[in-house]
């Protein structure tokens, strides 16, 4: 993990300019200087890191997690993590009515994951709601009607995608996540009659997920085909973060449908009581802790001892304790694959989650590691947490605020967030929504980081503070993400190669050859376009790129039906003869 992270550091040099439109801010922690309007605050926190390296001081000391307490008129953030992510909640005005005036103007679209860069995010977040604003005003037709702008998880981002182009007739897409998404934003489209929309990454560079890339090597296949080796009924369930070179050869070795965090449970529910959970086995991966997690949520059912009406009720109405029992013991989850991100919730995190914050409602996403997901997990049996997706974390969150601020009362929510922790965003702007449409003014909610505190690197003077003034560097792109094994940072350095200056180049890239001033940025433009690895391939006999989108094809119809796709039980049916 640290020679990946490692790798990403030279990413950092190229951030040099636009900084004067932005509010640069100075706190502990946030190494960001009004008076120095030529260094952004990612150049500054870059520099500041490197000349530290030789004689950085350990790592400081931390009482309590950082924090976010969201009021209906405030932001507060507590310590130098909580506010590196607040700094950028409110962008300048004049830089989004800027780059909203591209985006209509040149008719893009951007489509961006929660885990994004908080700055980034702020901005994003600002120039949809301004053009919202500007709709309800707008008599002469020239605001596009679907928002230009769309954070979302990683399949939604291709629904926002074909919208933009069916609604607002975008003519581009910016893609802004890991190579994975925008090769799979890009098939989506293509898939709805929109193959003729380019879409471009934020850099020219591999932008790599270290879960995908588990999936992606010999390991991987060797396991599926021990899978479908054997004359028993087997299923590949498939998390959608993988890249289509993945589905697709999966699809050729065993039947694969793909799942989400979200969806992820009902679908091995389904296919279980479909087919039969005791002649069926489901394959799931590459995932290991979110595997791993399913596999203890369905333990901690039958521990608990659920009634077969809870489990109907609650669960899937074609299950009872000895299916449930069945579906568990037929899951076969693949052992070597995992999220760095995710993977840095550790045990100091663990324990002062447990023993400082038994208070807090917790969250978990499906893919942390068993620790935080059992604290959460044993939490949302009694509905003091939530386990799943980015999406059921934030509606959970907004659930319990709302149904304090209902009830009039005058407390602080905590919430801890077990996930990345660029969700925040996303997070304040709900909260913030829901408290001023509340008459009720009691209620705050503090979003509470679980950040260890080896994951805050101390930072020696330089000379610009004063002389006993301590400096700590925020975790961040420029510092490793300032993740450590010792746990907790959550930030993704993958998604931080996304920024806001490579945002504003692309833009630039995309006017010049609108105009048709510069071909030398049309080549520049053609390296940004997404990983075409299946292009002009087949694989037994079929277009690859078909096989690979088929497993996404059974997914939906799962979702609209809520059954299992015929052909794919046939299929599953016929290997097993």
């Amino acid at each position: 993990m640290l020679r990946s992270a490692a790798k990403l550091l030279p990413q950092c040099g190229t951030i040099a300019r636009r900084c004067q439109q932005r509010r640069c801010v100075v706190s502990a922690g946030i190494l960001i200087n009004k008076d120095e309007p030529s260094q952004s605050p990612l150049e500054q926190r870059t520099s500041r890191f490197f000349s530290s390296i030789p004689s950085a001081p350990p790592a400081q000391q931390i009482s309590a997690f950082p924090s976010i307490i969201i009021g209906p008129d405030t932001i507060v953030p507590q310590g130098s993590f909580a506010e590196a992510q607040a700094s950028f909640l409110e962008p300048p005005m004049e830089l989004v009515e800027e780059m909203l005036d591209k985006l209509i103007e040149l008719k893009i679209g951007i489509v961006a994951h929660y885990y994004m860069d908080v700055e980034l995010q702020g901005i994003l977040f600002a120039i949809k709601r301004r053009q919202m604003e500007l709709l309800e005003s707008d008599n002469a037709g020239k605001i596009p009607k679907f928002p230009l702008v769309a954070i979302a998880d990683s399949l939604k981002m291709g629904d926002d995608a074909v919208n933009m182009c069916s609604q607002s007739n975008v003519e581009s897409i910016i893609c802004l996540g890991v190579d994975f998404m925008s090769e799979s934003v890009s098939a989506i489209l293509g898939k709805n009659g929109f193959a003729h929309i380019p879409v471009y990454r934020a850099t020219h560079k591999h932008i790599g997920c270290s879960l995908a890339e588990s999936a992606e090597g010999l390991n991987y296949k060797a396991w599926l085909n021990k899978s479908a080796s054997g004359k028993s009924k087997a299923l590949h369930v498939v998390y959608i973060n993988t890249s289509l070179e993945t589905k697709a050869t999966s699809s050729s070795i065993i039947p694969t449908i793909t799942c989400t965090s979200s969806n992820v449970l009902q679908t091995i529910l389904q296919a279980s009581a479909q087919m039969g959970p005791e002649e069926l086995r489901i394959c799931y991966g590459p995932d290991t802790y979110m595997g791993e997690n399913l596999v203890s949520l369905l333990t901690a059912v039958l521990e608990s001892k659920w009634s077969d009406e809870r489990i109907k009720r609650d669960l899937h109405p074609a299950h009872d304790q000895a299916s449930i029992q069945a579906l568990r013991d037929n899951i076969d989850v693949y052992p070597s694959g995992n999220c760095v991100v995710h993977h840095m919730f550790g045990q100091s995190v663990v324990d002062t989650v447990m023993n400082d914050y038994s208070d807090a409602y917790v969250t978990a996403h499906l893919e942390v590691p068993g620790e935080m997901f059992q604290i959460a997990l044993q939490k949302s049996l009694v509905d003091d947490g939530v386990v799943g997706s980015t999406s059921n974390i934030l509606n959970f969150i907004e659930r319990k605020v709302k149904e304090a601020a209902e009830k009039g009362e005058k407390k602080r929510l905590k919430f801890i967030l077990g996930t990345e922790a660029g969700m925040v965003t996303s997070i304040v702007r709900s909260v913030q929504e829901i408290l001023d449409s509340s008459s009720s003014k009691g209620v705050e909610a503090e979003i509470i980081f679980p950040v260890s505190s080896e994951a805050v690197m101390g930072v020696e003077n330089d000379g610009s503070q004063s002389p006993s003034s301590t400096l700590e560097v925020v975790p961040g792109v420029a510092g490793g993400e300032g993740c450590s094994t010792a746990g907790g940072c959550a930030t993704c350095p993958f998604m931080k190669m996304n920024d806001l200056d490579a945002v504003q180049d692309i833009l630039d890239m995309i006017e010049r050859c609108s105009s048709g001033e510069s071909d030398i940025s049309r080549l520049q433009l053609s390296k940004h376009l997404p990983p075409n690895k299946l292009g002009g391939k087949q694989i037994d006999g079929r277009d690859a790129i078909d096989l690979g989108t088929e497993p996404i094809v059974y997914m939906r119809e799962f979702m609209k039906s809520k059954k299992m796709s015929q052909s794919l039980v046939e299929r599953i049916e016929k290997m097993a003869i």
